[in-house]
């Protein structure tokens, strides 16, 4: 097994190959939870913008209608969030979401 920069990766292969087998997995230490849950949500916004919803649309089904309806969405928290999101989604589409499978790195 090479010793390059993969080398991680490599490693987190063989304990899915293990896991396969029966042997108990390490956790998984690339997302944080934090990371997962902004996940969900980006994959959720995305979504909806591909199906067409609109920014308030999806809010509401994200955040619910009492809060989106709390401030004026035109200068609402929320609008901003929302379109980081989608935009987040788009990227994670366009190729983005190979990094979360790399172990961080330092420099």
């Amino acid at each position: 097994m090479p010793f390059d920069d993969d080398l991680p990766d490599r490693i987190e292969a063989l304990n899915l190959w293990h896991a396969q087998r029966g042997k108990r997995m390490p956790p998984d230490t690339r997302l944080t939870r934090q990371q997962r849950g902004r996940l969900r949500l980006v994959l959720q916004a995305y979504d909806g913008g591909n199906r067409g919803a609109s920014y308030r649309a999806i809010a509401e089904a994200l955040f619910g209608i009492e809060r989106v309806a709390a401030d004026p969405w035109k200068t609402s928290p929320l609008r901003d969030r929302v379109i980081g999101l989608v935009e987040g989604g788009t990227g994670l589409i366009a190729g983005g979401y190979l990094r979360m499978f790399r172990h961080r790195r330092r420099p």
